[in-house]
């Protein structure tokens, strides 16, 4: 299982704006289109990221999207996982 529980949170906003791309990390990690540590980079991104209250909102509205808001840290590499 992947997953943060240091950071619980901010594992589930990257995850959110992943799925919204129609991207699941668990499997690009497990395919190989991501390392563990590539994956950790990006929830620590997401950690220190201080668009909380946006992220919160954009996730709440938000199931299928082409691409992800400016403010998202992770936006570019999050889209150069999408399928």
């Amino acid at each position: 299982m992947i997953g943060y529980p240091e950071a619980p949170r901010a594992w589930g906003f990257t995850r959110g704006m992943a799925r919204a791309l129609g991207i699941s990390l668990p499997k690009a990690v497990l395919d190989g289109w991501l390392s563990r540590g590539e994956l950790g980079d990006l929830v620590d991104a997401c950690r220190t990221c201080g668009a909380t209250c946006e992220c919160t909102n954009y996730l709440a509205k938000t199931v299928e999207a082409d691409a992800l808001p400016a403010f998202c840290p992770n936006a570019t590499a999050l889209a150069a996982l999408k399928p």
